[in-house]
């Protein structure tokens, strides 16, 4: 989700917000109780995981907007830290390609730009 995705709905209720103070004084119950609905019944935010495989983690990163929580793994088997993203490449996805992202964070198997992706297993 973009920012402008997100802010959106705020920009709408900003300028609709003059428009309901006026009509919410002849129906001040009708206006509580949508709100409450809408609090009591939220509905789930879900995306698409992009298809980042094969490429630079630090881009595919900023591909998937702000507000997506990430975590690295290197797939390699040394164990190492992902410390800047930039300098290493994506192998595999958690969701997979093209799958409905359910929960964060997304996690992506890296190895570092100049090794292989042959061989790794995200685990």
């Amino acid at each position: 989700m973009s920012i402008r995705e997100f802010l959106r709905p705020v920009l709408v209720v900003a300028l609709l917000a003059p428009v309901g103070a006026c009509a919410g004084a002849s129906h001040p119950a009708g206006t509580a109780t949508a709100s409450k609905s809408a609090r009591a019944n939220p509905r789930p935010v879900s995306a698409v995981m992009p298809d980042i495989t094969g490429g630079n983690a630090g881009r595919a990163v900023e591909q998937m907007g702000p507000d997506t929580e990430v975590a690295f793994k290197d797939v390699s088997g040394k164990g190492r830290s992902v410390d800047g993203p930039a300098a290493w490449k994506v192998c595999e996805t958690r969701p997979g390609p093209n799958q409905q992202i359910t929960g964060y964070p997304v996690i992506l198997g890296v190895v570092r730009v100049a090794e292989s992706c042959e061989g790794t297993v995200l685990k």
